[in-house]
């Protein structure tokens, strides 16, 4: 019996090894790839790709070993991303290799005038492609120029890129980290349009693909995230600014932490940090129309004093979280008008209808876009001043006494 038990972990073990290696591809037969930009090609219906390729040895060798940057970029162009990437290999001594992608970015020209469906069908269908990367859109500038940046915290610019996403979305709250399989579900949905966060560049993109860009302890070429794009179905139709983003972001619960200034009574400002928020959307159809209530609960703390206020007094917190309230409600408030005015349903308050009334829902869908525009919506905002810091008080009380 015993000596049965050790034929079959032998037996066992060396399944498992012949399994590990069926599958198996050297690393120097592959060219990793992380980021891809997506543009309109120079003939009508090609498309012109841009692919950002790790070179392995740079990146493994010490800061100032070699000359050769972290990534290469190799373009071109076909009537399809698949026919653009095989065309690459007449220049690229290796396969590409899509399951470290990070970042997808799609030019805007394309967005806007032919759409993004047709990109978004090739890379759900291939069976290497991960789809934890993001995609954002370039903003007044080419895909392809986006990705030939060299940036700074990281040798790899996709990755800079990809955490710099999730970095300003949890801690300034207005862009969206949007994966595949978000993006195809609000472009299929009847009751929400899709958004993606824009990618602006700020200065040459010459220099930005030099490695001048990164010699210096501030690049003179950067990459920026910059407002919310939104979409009807698969077409890019406008923009949410800073203000409008976040007012987005509040409605749909995706705020972990942003900072927000408040006027004080007196005159002068305090800046709260938000830590904590909740959001509810809630949807009912009343005599055949449809209504939609945001309750928002906040929880933030006063980081900075700019006025003379006393804190101590539980009036003047009571007073705080009234004006904090009201901020945050013009927030939003600023975010809805924006998308009524394009007659995107960019919340997903059709969702909620759908959930709510079912029945309702199929009278309404058809013409959502348009009942939308006029759909009454109420702001309910239950704010809550935590902490108000270490030191109570500011000094600048003291020193507007003296």
């Amino acid at each position: 019996m015993k000596k049965k038990s050790v034929i079959c972990i032998l037996f066992l073990l060396i399944l498992s090894l012949l399994a590990g290696c069926w599958s198996r591809r050297e690393l120097n037969e592959l060219a990793i790839l992380t980021a891809v930009g997506i543009d309109k090609g120079e003939t009508e219906d090609s498309l012109l790709i841009t692919a950002q390729v790790v070179n392995p040895g740079e990146v493994a060798a010490q800061a100032g070993a070699t000359n050769r940057t972290p990534v290469s970029v190799y373009q071109e162009e076909g009537r399809t991303i698949f026919e653009a990437i095989r065309r690459m290999s007449t220049m690229m001594p290796r396969k590409l290799y899509w399951s470290h992608l990070r970042m997808i970015v799609i030019g805007e020209g394309l967005a806007e005038e032919v759409g993004i469906k047709k990109v978004l069908d090739v890379l759900s269908r291939d069976h290497e492609l991960r789809t934890d990367f993001y995609i954002v859109i370039a903003k007044e500038v080419k895909a392809g120029e986006v990705v030939k940046v060299l940036t700074h915290a990281d040798d790899i610019p996709a990755n800079k890129l990809f955490t710099s996403l999730e970095v300003s979305e949890k801690t300034w709250a207005p862009s969206v980290s949007i994966t595949l399989d978000e993006l195809i579900a609000d472009i299929v949905s009847d009751g929400k349009h899709p958004v993606l966060t824009g990618l602006k560049m700020i200065g040459d993109p010459k220099v930005g693909q030099s490695q001048k860009n990164v010699e210096t302890t501030m690049s003179e070429t950067i990459l920026k995230y910059s407002g919310i794009g939104m979409f009807k179905k698969d077409k890019l139709i406008g923009w949410l600014n800073e203000k409008e983003s976040k007012g987005y972001n509040y409605i749909v619960g995706h705020v972990d932490s942003t900072v927000g200034d408040v006027k004080c009574p007196q005159g002068g400002k305090l800046v709260i940090e938000v830590v904590r928020t909740d959001s509810q959307i809630k949807g009912k159809v009343k005599n055949g129309e449809p209504e939609i209530t945001v309750n928002l609960f906040i929880e933030g703390n006063i980081n900075e004093v700019q006025c003379r206020i006393d804190l101590t007094k539980k009036e003047t917190i009571k007073e705080l979280n009234r004006l904090a309230a009201e901020v945050v409600k013009d927030i939003i408030e600023s975010a809805l008008a924006k998308a009524k005015e394009e007659e995107a349903d960019i919340f997903g308050f059709g969702e909620v209808i759908h959930r709510s009334d079912p029945k309702e829902w199929k009278k309404l869908k058809k013409n959502w876009d348009k009942t939308f525009k006029e759909i009454p919506v109420t702001i309910n905002v239950d704010y809550h001043i935590r902490r108000t810091g270490t030191v109570g008080n500011s000094f600048l009380e003291e020193v507007g006494t003296n």
